[in-house]
């Protein structure tokens, strides 16, 4: 049996597929209906416009580092972790901290909520500013 942590880890690795980001059935049920994004760009999103926008961005490569989970409550989880974005071109790279917010709902994980922060490429999660280490699960 899969712990949280891995189950979790492969929905954002499922959400950060090019050709899944490109598929909107499939984003739409690793999104629960009240979907809200914040995004790195300062803007909010809620489901209907991220699976819009996913549609037509450039696929970059994107790949998940300092993994971590902790969970809130039952059928409630924290992600934390970095992201680095290689541009489509490869000409570039960018970094940010994602936070996501994971629900239970019918025995399948959907994202509730969304917060990406850039930062540089030498940013780091500082795991000793968060209240709740304790309980964290890194995979």
């Amino acid at each position: 049996m899969k712990s949280i942590a891995e189950e979790l880890l492969e929905c954002e690795k499922r959400l950060l597929d090019p050709v899944l980001r490109r598929t909107p059935e499939r984003i739409a049920a690793l999104l629960d209906d009240n979907f809200v994004e914040f995004a790195s760009s300062g803007r909010t999103y809620d489901k209907k416009q991220v699976i819009y926008h996913l549609g037509r961005q450039l696929p970059a490569q994107l790949t998940i580092e300092e993994f971590r989970v902790v969970e809130l409550a039952p059928g409630l989880a924290l992600v934390t972790y970095r992201a680095r974005a290689e541009s489509a071109d490869g000409k570039g790279e960018r970094y940010s901290l994602r936070s996501p917010l994971w629900v239970q709902r019918g025995g399948n994980w959907q994202m509730l909520f969304h917060q990406g922060t850039p930062i540089s490429e030498n940013g780091q999660l500082n795991r000793s500013s968060l209240p709740f280490t304790k309980k964290s699960a890194a995979v």
